[in-house]
This record gives C-alpha cells, structure tokens and sequence, in this order.
C-alpha cells in the first residue's frame, strides 16, 4: 500500500494521474507533463514535495556531528539559515544520501531527506549519532511544497504569514527563514529560482489551494524530472547509490577536504580513490538526431563499450535528447550510443543544460 500526503484529495480532483514513487502515491502529471515544464521555465509552479522528510538535529554536539557525518563541511555555514548541498557517504565512500542541510543556529539544524531514503538514513543518523550530544527528530508533522519559477516568488510572497513576508522577500540564494512551524527556504531543484516551504502538514492543502488561485500552476513528477534533468542536478537512485562515490557523480564540488583534521565518514575511501586515478567521468550529453534517451542505455566508442547513460529524456526547453552519463576516464568527446540495436551520435557537454529559462550548451 502506497502512503499518501495530505495533498492527494486535491491531486485527484484536479485529474492527476497518480503513480507509485519511492512508497507514495505521487502525481506524475495533470494533463500535460510538458506544459508543466514550460510553466515553471516561464512563470510558477508548484510541486508536493510532502513525501521528503525534515529531520531536526538538536543539541551542543550538533555541528561536530555534522562535521562528522556530512562530506561537505558544516563549518562553512556563518550564520544561521545558510544552507549547505551535501552527500551523506558510507566508509567506502558510497553516497547514501544527497540531501541539504540548514544551520539554524548554533546548536539546531535542520536536514531535508529523500523519500525513498528516509527509514535508512534515520538508522543511519542514530548510529552515527553515537558519543555525540544530538537528538535526531524527523518532522513528519510537517508538509513541503515547492514553488518555482521566475514568478515564484512574487506570487508565493503575499501568501505567506506576515511575520515571514519580509524575512522572506529578503533571502538569498541557499538560505532560510522561519516563523513558528513555517519555513521557507530559497532553494530548489529545477534550476529555476523560487522557494521550499514547510508548514504544518495539515495547513499544506490551503496553502496549496491558495498558490492555485494566485496563477501557480500544479506540476507533478514528470516535470519535476525533465527540469532538474535539464538543470544537471543528480537523482538519488539513478546518478548515484551507495556504490557510487562523489568523484565519479560530478559532485566532487560537495567534498570540503580543506580540514586536514575533519575525518568525516568515507574521507580515506575517498583520499585513496583520488590518489590512484583510473576515476570514471561523469558527464551531459546531447544526441545529435531525433530520438530518446534512457537510462542504462549502453555508450561506444568503435566496439568498446565505454559507459552507461545515468539519466536520459527528452528536454521540452531545448527540443532535444539530453542525459547524464558515467563514461571512462579516457573516452571521447563524442561517442555512440545503442538505442535497441542502432547506433546513434552523441555529444558529450558539462551541464547544465538549461538554467533559469536559459540555454547553458550550444546546439
């Protein structure tokens, strides 16, 4: 049996086609995955993002066990509501998780976790939490929606209590502020600009039902994954799992080594990766013809197999096929890829490919 968010009786009566994901029953699309692609490229939309999970991490022991467990360095946070991209690796320096954290302030932050990761990473965080000062709270009290687009903002501002509507206004980039039980981060994960708020799941249908009427189109999973695919951000699942390390996900910008004496969890697998080479590259690519890529698709160059597709679609933006690849050090700018049985061009590029409506690649 699926769970369900708090949302899913307005999903349905707005004709969502619900779909199982990650143990929930999400919405894939309401009507129209692409016109829910353009609407958050060209205005606003918004997405249930009730399934992830906020876990609160309290106490006098909370930023040595963050520096700790965490690849990227906690420490880099100044000043409270700063927020931080990081992976969560095993000791062989397998991602476990990429999530973000957010400095709340000096003895409380707060981690978002994926949903299908959840139970995993809280066994996780329990163990870890071993000889330090920390309690770990997961907030399944609390509702998330995100709101993105180059109009986001403008139209979730006035919707939000007063007490936040300045603080808010006022956010950069990867940063946070909150008001009793809401809070509302200037983040996201479809390279456009916009907020993640958390309320009171219970407050999370008129708050969605209010975003409505103010002109934010609702989008579901399937927008969700073409944007962020265009944008160049890795799935948890398909870019990367616990056999994957950072270097070979393109993530090697979340590892801080600048701490020689933060040893934090798979930093030697890492160190000894990095040392003796042979690191598979991870990389955009673009097929130069008409059809789709998908992941797992296998890449050439000649007879030699030289890589898989990670991730692959198709970009309503850009009108093309794009993916994410993990290929060998050593391969080609351009190589072939199987589509069942044919071999097809593809371009290798750095992602992203699209970010804030814009085109990152040459056609």
């Amino acid at each position: 049996m699926e769970e369900k968010t708090v949302l899913n009786p307005i999903h349905r009566e707005m004709g969502a086609r619900m779909v199982p994901f990650g143990g929930w029953e999400m919405p894939i699309h309401y009507g129209s995955q692409i016109e829910e692609h353009h609407a958050v490229r060209r205005d606003a939309g918004m997405f249930d993002i009730c399934h992830m999970t906020a876990v609160d991490i309290r106490g006098p022991g909370a930023t040595p066990f963050l520096r700790h467990l965490l690849a990227n360095d906690v420490a880099r946070l100044k000043s409270p509501g700063k927020a931080l991209y990081s992976c969560m690796l095993n000791e062989a320096g397998g991602v476990i998780d990429d999530l973000i954290t957010y400095r709340m302030d000096d003895h409380w932050y707060r981690m978002v976790v994926n949903a299908a990761t959840t139970e995993k990473d809280l066994a996780w965080l329990k163990r870890q939490a071993a000889g330090f000062e920390v309690s770990i709270e997961p907030r399944r009290d609390l509702g998330m929606i995100a709101v993105q687009g180059p109009n986001a903002r403008e139209k979730a501002l006035p919707l939000l209590p007063q007490p936040l509507q300045e603080a808010a206004a006022g956010l950069k980039p990867f940063s946070a502020t909150s008001s009793g039980e809401w809070f509302v981060g200037r983040t996201g994960y479809t390279g456009e600009d916009g907020f993640e708020i958390m309320l009171r799941a219970d407050e999370a249908p008129t708050l969605w039902q209010a975003l409505a009427g103010a002109g934010v189109r609702p989008c579901g999973l399937g927008a969700r994954d073409t944007l962020r695919l265009e944008a160049g951000m890795n799935l948890y699942g398909a870019d990367m799992d616990e056999t994957v390390s950072p270097l070979e996900a393109g993530l090697g910008w979340t590892l801080d080594f600048s701490d020689a004496q933060r040893d934090f969890i798979g930093r030697q697998a890492l160190e000894e990766q990095k040392r003796e080479g042979r690191l598979r590259r991870f990389t955009g690519l673009v097929l130069e013809g008409k059809c789709v890529l998908r992941n797992h698709q296998k890449l050439y160059d000649g007879d030699n197999e030289v890589g898989e597709i990670t991730s692959g679609g198709f970009s309503p933006t850009l009108e093309r096929a794009i993916g994410l690849a993990r290929v060998r050090g050593d391969a080609l700018d351009t190589l072939e890829v199987d589509i069942r049985g044919r071999r097809l061009p593809v371009r290798l590029v750095k992602p992203p490919f699209v970010r804030q409506g814009k085109a990152c690649i040459t056609l």
